[in-house]
């Protein structure tokens, strides 16, 4: 944050709104740290009717609120429960209507790595330690490459992907292939093999750049890419490597050894025909921060819908609350009716006094006062007769609109096992759980198929 950003306590004259404030906070917290990996236990996990994932992460010390939107929840392939112990890869974030610390968690994966993971870390330490990763010794991609020379199985799917984002994107550009096992124990010396043969042939091919490519797989598939001599190859081979090994999420010693890493083999074949494409990869550049921007407001604004949802009250609270308001109105309303009365009759009495000073014709002027009063009452009960009938009227809509009355008619209120109301048969799937609520009592049951039709159920009577 700049000195400008927020006034300085000398400053005792500004005001700062509060969400203002939430919204420097944000932008801090984002540009402070790093997209990272965390590691926890999830608790208070909830998945929300739009897709997305609230869950707190936590340890033996602290816990953090995370949110995982519905995009990035859909690519997992576990569920995650309470209790799981889990490390996810999340840009630490405020969620500024309500002033919220939390996590935009991007991906998810079950506990640790184990054993493989930590001689990752260890060999990573160590050659970059040695300055095998500088930044400095990378060595920009050409522009314009004559050739491609491409590392990988012939049988992988990823050759396949570059082949067809190569044809796509720079269809005059020759590719070379070096075949090379990418997985299992002899896979790092036919790769280191393969990018000898590529070094060695670079004047005779004509390649200048070479992209180092496998899809995706678990830690013990890439572990091939995790090599001390692979790394060691790449970093000597006199053409610059690009490494589009495995998927977004995964990362091995290659990449960082390599001159780029791209996130995919398909990426990486993006990288090298980069050039050609200039105009439409600015374009789709400018699509991707659209989308990311659209994305991050459509999920602040559903964030916002999910919160209200669970603040909605029951209609029959609201009946209840609408009676009560109904009943006061009524009584407000019969209490004005009595003052109004009250001054009439003050009013006559004063005048009552006046004609008794003025020692006028009684008798014609009582029966006109007594006539008047009369017809005052008739109005006035009349009018509390319209009212009191009004008030009768909209107790019986009320009571008609009652749940408790529709029940008692033979209905009932279907709920799955979180007690949410279910509208539609679609989200009462075969062989869960359901709650009837009845005029009397409750019945538990096992849905035993899911159509348009009414499904038989089964189970005992619950009493209230």
């Amino acid at each position: 944050m700049n000195s400008t950003s927020m006034p300085s306590s000398g400053a005792a004259a500004q005001v700062v709104p509060v969400s203002a404030l939430n919204r420097l906070a944000r932008e801090t917290l984002e540009r402070s740290f790093p997209l990272m990996w965390i590691g926890g236990e999830i608790s208070n996990l909830v998945r929300a009717p739009s897709g997305h994932i609230y869950f707190t992460l936590k340890d033996d010390s602290a816990q953090v609120r995370c949110t995982m939107w519905r995009n990035r929840a859909q690519a997992l392939g576990f569920l995650p429960a309470n209790g799981m112990h889990v490390d996810v890869r999340a840009l630490v974030t405020l969620y500024e209507a309500r002033g919220d610390f939390q996590l935009n968690v991007e991906a998810m994966r079950e506990g640790g790595a184990g054993r493989l993971y930590e001689a990752f870390m260890r060999l990573r330490e160590r050659l970059a330690a040695e300055g095998l990763f500088d930044a400095t010794a990378k060595r920009p991609l050409p522009r314009y490459p004559r050739a491609i020379a491409v590392v990988t199985s012939t049988a992988a799917a990823a050759l396949g992907d570059v082949l067809a984002a190569l044809r796509r994107r720079a269809p005059g550009v020759p590719v070379v292939i070096y075949p090379a096992a990418v997985q299992g124990a002899e896979a790092a010396a036919a790769l280191c093999a393969a990018i000898d043969t590529a070094a060695r042939r670079q004047q005779q091919d004509g390649s200048d750049l070479l992209l180092l490519v496998r899809g995706g797989g678990s830690m013990e598939d890439l572990w091939p890419f995790n090599d001390e001599t692979l790394a060691r190859r790449i970093r000597a081979c006199p053409i610059p490597v690009v490494s589009g090994v495995g998927h977004e999420t995964d990362v091995t010693i290659a990449d960082f050894a390599a001159d780029v890493r791209a996130a995919t083999p398909t990426a990486a074949a993006e990288l090298a025909s980069a050039g050609y494409h200039a105009a439409s990869e600015a374009l789709a550049g400018s699509a991707l921060r659209l989308q990311r921007a659209m994305a991050q407001m459509h999920g602040a604004w559903t964030q916002r819908v999910d919160r209200a949802a669970l603040r909605l009250v029951h209609p029959r609270q609201r009946l209840a609350t609408a009676g009560e308001q109904l009943g006061v109105r009524g009584q407000r309303l019969q209490g004005a009716w009595q003052k109004q009365l009250e001054r009439h009759q003050q009013q006559l009495e004063k005048l009552a006094l006046r004609l008794h000073a003025a020692r006028p014709a009684l008798r014609p002027a009582r029966e006109r006062v007594d006539g008047t009063a009369h017809a005052l009452q008739r109005a006035m009960h009349a009018q509390l007769q319209r009212c009191g009938d009004r008030l009768d009227t909209l107790g019986g809509h009320l009571r008609h609109l009652d749940p408790q009355a529709v029940l008692q008619r033979g209905y009932g209120i279907v709920r799955d096992a979180r007690g949410q109301i279910l509208r539609d048969s679609v989200q009462a799937p075969a062989g869960s759980a359901i709650v009837v609520q009845l005029a009397r009592g409750t019945l538990s049951a096992e849905v035993t198929a899911a159509d348009s039709g009414a499904p038989p159920l089964r189970g005992p009577a619950i009493p209230d």
